[in-house]
């Protein structure tokens, strides 16, 4: 009898151990919401010599007990299972989201790849408040917190993590649930004087990616040759390459080669040296919003209880409307759809021009119906004065459409009813080709005041009057018109006095301004 105990105890230790080495999936990072983009390790813990990964049911090409996710997209979403030594593990599921993570992390200073001991500083915003939020930081099989000192009320925050000492840290910020938090930013450290650096997060399909060879401490890059899987693409003067639209054939391992010199440098040979190399991944491009010329936001995959916002540039910068604002003034927009804990990316910008009452446009063309008219009546009243006088000045044609005087009124594109408006820049009274009226009043026999046709024939000033009282006998004056016969004063006077039998003075017309 105590011996078949003993082989029953025996025999149950041994379906123990081997249930104790039954392989199970491990996930690094351990997110509770994935995204297009995002960055994670897939691990068979408890394996042997040689694993197999499924997916769905569906066996995968990797055989190493580790599968890494570089750029995750929807198409990764399902349930994995490792096999080691004939033993499967649990299943473990995944859902990829094809939008973005609800706050941003970017690099305030630094880049994605620093020397080893470097730092950054990482800069972490949420439109909707910063309150309980922390960020999270993971260094292979270790993830640790880092605490923010944040401010009642911050939408935005800078911090500084330790320095860098191993190949690849990944940075993200998480609100206390973890359900809501931002995308992932990826580090990595070299030893080597030239770095191969690229963004922080993966290229996407479709959009523009730039590649730079860069030196550390010196901006003296001659050529730079770039490889991509050790076969070369590029070779450029300077150090930047860029993949005008990137696709899935991008990916792969590069490089760059660097001729250099530094500054201070005393021998005649440059530098030459290589980066380490760095894995390109692409992802698929994330949901993006569109926004229409009338200022609809629109998603077609988007579920209906995902509200809009928009945006307005200033600057450089784009500024948050109130929510469950629309655009209702002149400038330039953007939008998104935004959810629980994702959004989409935002739309193109959109240059929007808010609509004219009807009051105010009809007002803006009766003034000018009436400018344009008084301006005709004062210059026929003027040439039919002039004709009668003796024939002294010559008329100056007023240009009544085209280069100076007034633009030509084009009805607005797309709009009825709306008209730009003459010389638009000028406000109030103080209008450029306006007539200032003329006061009989004012007007002595024989002379004549400025027309303030400003601009007519190239001029500023139209005539000047000529005071009878003034003119000596055989003398005349400038016509003062600047800008008249493309001269700066007219002509000079001549006088009777100076001119000699048989000798002409010029006329020297000054060189307009």
């Amino acid at each position: 009898m105590r011996g078949g105990k003993q082989l029953l105890l025996f025999a149950a230790l041994i379906l123990w151990v081997k249930c104790q080495q039954r392989p199970d999936v491990i996930i690094r990072p351990d997110l509770k919401n994935f995204f297009n983009g995002d960055l994670f390790y897939l691990i068979c813990s408890n394996s042997g010599s040689t694993v197999k990964w499924y997916l769905n049911d569906v066996i995968l090409p990797e055989t190493n007990n580790t599968l890494r996710k570089a750029a995750a997209s929807p198409a990764d979403s399902g349930k994995y299972v490792c096999e080691s030594d004939g033993a499967k593990s649990n299943e473990c599921s995944i859902t990829v989201h094809e939008y973005t993570p609800s706050a941003s992390l970017t690099i305030e200073t630094g880049g994605p790849v620093m020397p080893t001991k470097g730092a950054v500083r990482l800069k972490i915003e949420n439109e909707d408040g910063l309150k309980g939020w922390m960020c999270k930081v993971n260094r292979g099989e270790e993830t640790k917190t880092v605490k923010l000192k944040l401010t009642e009320n911050s939408v935005s925050f800078v911090f500084q993590p330790t320095e860098l000492k191993v190949p690849e840290t990944i940075y993200w910020c998480t609100n206390s649930t973890e359900e809501c938090r931002s995308n992932q930013i990826t580090l990595w450290t070299t030893d080597k004087d030239v770095m191969l650096e690229m963004y922080p997060w993966p290229a996407v399909a479709g959009e523009s990616l730039t590649l730079r060879c860069i030196v550390w401490g010196s901006d003296q890059v001659r050529k730079s040759v770039f490889l991509r899987n050790d076969t070369e693409i590029s070779t450029v003067t300077g150090s930047t390459h860029t993949i005008t639209i990137v696709d899935m054939s991008d990916m792969g391992r590069y490089k760059c080669h660097a001729t250099y010199r530094y500054s201070a440098q005393t021998r005649k040979l440059p530098h030459q040296k290589d980066s380490d190399t760095q894995y390109l991944s692409v992802q698929v491009p994330p949901v993006r919003a569109t926004l229409s010329k009338d200022m609809l936001c629109s998603c077609s995959s988007c579920g209906n209880d995902m509200p809009y916002r928009y945006y307005k540039k200033n600057g450089q910068s784009w500024t948050m409307l109130p929510k469950d604002q629309k655009p209702d003034r002149s400038g330039t927009y953007r939008c998104r759809a935004v959810g629980e804990f994702m959004r989409t990316l935002p739309s193109a910008s959109v240059d929007y021009s808010a609509g004219v009452p009807l009051v105010g446009s009809l007002i803006g063309i009766l003034v000018i119906v009436l400018l344009v008219g008084g301006a005709f009546v004062v210059y026929f009243a003027m040439k039919n004065r002039r004709n009668s006088q003796e024939a002294v000045y010559e008329d100056v044609g007023l240009q009544l459409r085209g280069e100076q005087n007034y633009e030509e009124l084009q009805k607005v594109r797309g709009r009825g009813g709306e008209y730009d408006t003459l010389h638009p820049e000028a406000s109030g009274t103080d209008r450029k080709g306006e007539y200032a009226p003329l006061k009989r009043a004012e007007m002595q026999e024989e002379e004549y005041h400025d027309l303030g046709a400003q601009g007519a024939t190239g001029g500023d000033g139209g005539y000047e009057a000529l005071q009878k009282s003034e003119m000596q006998q055989g003398e005349y004056h400038s016509l003062g018109a600047p800008g008249a016969a493309g001269g700066g004063g007219g002509y000079e006077a001549l006088k009777k006095s100076g001119m000699q039998e048989g000798e002409y003075q010029t006329l020297d017309a000054k060189k307009s301004t």
